[in-house]
Parts: C-alpha cells; structure tokens; sequence
C-alpha cells in the first residue's frame, strides 16, 4: 500500500529532489550572482549599496556595541558558519576521509599547494608594492561549490575518483585560505581576547575529551565564546569557528554492527505487536521502540557528521547565496581605462586562470614524476588540465579575502572583475575539456 501524499508534498518534493543534487548548490550560487550583478547596475544600484552600508548593534546600559554595517554582519557573521561546515569537512576527511591516509592525500595536497602558490607569485609580479600588492591571496582560494558543481553536471563523463580529488584538493585549498586570512588577514591584535577565545577552545576540547556530546553545549561556547572573542581580538573571526568545528566529536557511541543488531531486535519486536490500524495511532509500547530505534540511531552517528549534515543544506542555500549577493554586486559603469589603472584586476585574472592551472597541474605531474604519489585511476592529463581550470574558479574564498585586502574601492571592483572574468573563462573551458572524455560506468 502505497503512503498517502498530500497536496502540500507535490510542491516540496520537488524542492527537496532539487536540493539534494550535487549542482544545485552551484546553480543557486549562479543565480544569486547574477541578480547581484543586476541590483548594483539597475536603478535600484543606490538602495542596493545603501542598504549594505546600513549599520546596527546591541545596547547595553545606553552603549552600542558591534556596531556593524549589514555587510559587516555578513561577511564576519554569516560566513562564521560557512568556515564552521568547513572546518567540520576538513576534520572528518581527516579522521576518516580522503586526507586520512597519508599517502592517498598526498596527492590533492601538493596540487592544492601549487594551486595556491603560483596565483599568489604570479599576482604578487604584478602588484609588488603598495595597498595591491595586499591582494596576494585573493586568487590563491578555488571555490568548491561551483567547482564541483560543474564536475557533477558532467555526469558519467567523469571517474569517481576525479571528483574525490578535487574535493579533497578544494578542502585542502580551503585550509589553506583559512591559513592565509589569520597570518596575513587581521588587524591589531588584542593578546587578551585571543587568549581568552584560545582558553574556550581549549574548554571545549577538554569536553571532547570527557565525552560530552551535547551540540548546544558547543554551539554556546563557540557563539558567545569563541566567535566573540576572536571578533573583538582583531584576529578574523571565520578562524574561531574553524578552531571551534575541530573540538566537534567525530566518534560514535555504538558502532556499525552493533546498530544493526539494535535495529533489527527492536524491528523484529515492533513487527510482533498486534497493528493498531483503527486509529491514527500507535501504541504505547510501539511508540517505545521506536524511540529506541531513534535513540540508537542518534547514537550511531558522530556529533561531527550530525552537525555536517544538519547544517550544509544552510549553507548553500542560505548563506552562500546571500553572501553572493551581499558581494557580487559590482558596477560595471568603470572605464577601460580605470579598469587597467592598476594590475589588480590583471594580477588576480592571471593567477586564477594561468597561476591555478600551472600550479594544479605542475605540481600533480612533479609529485607523479618524483614518484611521491600516483595518479588516481582514470585520470590522464587532459582531465587533469580541466581539473586545473575549474580551479580557476575561485568566486566565494576569493570574493571573501577581497573584502579582507583592500580598503579602496576601486581596487575592490577591480579586483571583482577579475574574479569574475576568470571565473567564467576558467569554468566554461574546465566544463568543455572535460566533457569530451568518455563515460565512466561507476557506482557513486
């Protein structure tokens, strides 16, 4: 017998099909992108603009405190939680994922390093001196959602193991960026404040420790504690929450084979009591094991996974998006001439399409040469050089640290165009070199 479906249901599953593919996440990014582009070139640019710089607090006993522009909030708010999810994706890779293995990350590490490196020198060539040379960092980041987005709209074109390369490469790269923001990306710094986030950091790892498993627990301290505190020490607070995401548990109470066994014995019980189909409800002993059955569940999984899984849909369909939307918005009014004023926008086009290609794919062929590591199966250097400029693609970390390198804003709009046009370049090209590889048959 078929479930009863609901009118509301024919609207929802859709959406829910929709969400749960790869690339919606890259397509909802796109979206928000463009309609950025259109606000800030409309005639709704000037509310556009000004609704960003509008600034709001807390009062406490007639002071405002965290006095913040809407972009502000953003930017040192919102993408608090993205850093969170990737933090919380770099500790379960490496506890149990593709980073988890020394020699099988070895790899996406060293093709994450050249990828970072050479955009970096590449920039740095052309902008040596003065508040541009500030932006070194920004076409060092790959972004992983249109990245991987593109990968997974070609299907069965790609092998399996091209899609876990570039993920654990774009995880890495993330780590990276991460790096980047709190060596080279803050402002003064307040020794108390950090010592004080540190010291909470520290309190939540003891936890770990001790078995505590409560997530509100954690999200309390890493809110009012951590975030805050590295907020006010002048240390980017996107740091905190990568700290705070590595004190996670990533254990399980009960494992594999025990779960099933759990399971089954409570099934097995539940399939046993009399149906109690004349009224729209179960029994009380019924509704016990089925509660056991949740409990056991929750048991199985690790607060880390939980946590994961909760919160990516969030993240790409909420904060991302409005993330783009807050920072994509870039007058496209500028003249040639201001455009090549400096070489800020050369410098970051040139890093992500020729610096991340040159890097990606230089260092993977040095680490295969040296014999450090092997190729993945399925892949050859014509993927791998369209795995190179998907690279390229570095619109979210690299919109992020353009917020973080320049205070003039007309370095800040050139170094958006130069995102976008490499962007662009390198997704379109990265998409049509790989499409003309043959399918590859594997169970995903």
């Amino acid at each position: 017998m078929k479930p009863k479906v609901y009118p509301v249901e024919r609207v929802t599953r859709p959406i829910q099909k929709f969400i749960q593919q790869e690339k919606a996440g890259g397509i909802v990014l796109g979206l928000s992108v463009i309609i950025a582009l259109f606000l800030a070139n409309s005639p709704w640019a000037e509310n556009y603009f000004g609704f960003l710089n509008q600034k709001f607090g807390f009062q406490f006993n007639g002071e405002t405190y965290f006095n913040l522009s809407i972009l502000h909030w953003i930017n040192d708010g919102l993408m608090a939680i993205f850093f969170f999810v990737v933090g919380l994706e770099l500790k379960r890779e490496m506890v149990g994922g593709e980073l988890s293995n020394p020699r099988q990350a070895l790899l996406p590490i060293g093709a994450a390093f050249g990828g970072m490196l050479v955009p970096a020198v590449i920039y740095f060539v052309l902008n040596p001196s003065g508040e541009m040379s500030n932006g070194w960092g920004i076409p060092m980041a790959t972004d992983i959602a249109f990245a991987l987005g593109i990968l997974y709209l070609l299907g069965s074109r790609i092998p399996l193991s091209l899609k876990i390369f570039l993920t654990a490469l774009a995880i890495i790269d993330d780590l990276g960026a991460v790096v980047v923001i709190a060596l080279f990306y803050t402002s003064e710094i307040s020794t108390l404040s950090l010592l004080i986030g540190l010291g909470i950091v520290g309190c939540m790892f003891i936890a770990n420790r001790m078995g505590v498993r409560n997530v509100v627990f954690y999200a309390v301290l890493g809110i009012l504690g951590v975030w805050v505190a590295f907020l006010l020490s002048g240390v980017h607070a996107t740091i905190a929450a990568v700290l705070a995401a590595f004190t996670i548990p990533s254990d399980v109470r009960i494992k594999e084979n025990t779960y099933l066994q759990k399971v089954q014995s409570y099934l097995t019980q539940f399939k046993a009591i009399d149906p109690n189909d004349k009224i729209p409800a179960l029994t009380a002993e019924q509704l016990h094991l089925l509660e056991e059955v949740q409990i056991t569940t929750k048991e199985a999984m690790s607060p880390l996974q939980r946590l994961e899984h909760t919160m990516h849909p969030m993240v790409t369909f909420l904060i991302l998006p409005v993330f783009a939307l807050a920072n994509a918005g870039v007058s496209l009014s500028i003249d040639i001439e201001q455009l090549f004023s400096t070489n800020v926008a050369l410098g970051v086009a040139l890093g992500l399409l020729v610096g991340k290609v040159i890097g990606i794919v230089g260092f993977t062929l040095l680490f295969v040469k040296l014999k450090i590591a092997p190729f993945p199966s399925g892949m050859n250097l014509k993927n791998l050089f369209g795995l190179g400029l998907l690279g390229a693609i570095g619109f979210t970390m690299s919109l992020f640290i353009t917020s973080l390198a320049f205070t003039n804003e007309v370095y800040v709009t050139q170094a958006k165009i130069g995102i976008f046009a490499a962007s662009i370049i390198g997704g379109v090209l990265g998409y049509r070199v790989l499409s003309l590889g043959k399918s590859f048959k594997t169970k995903e």
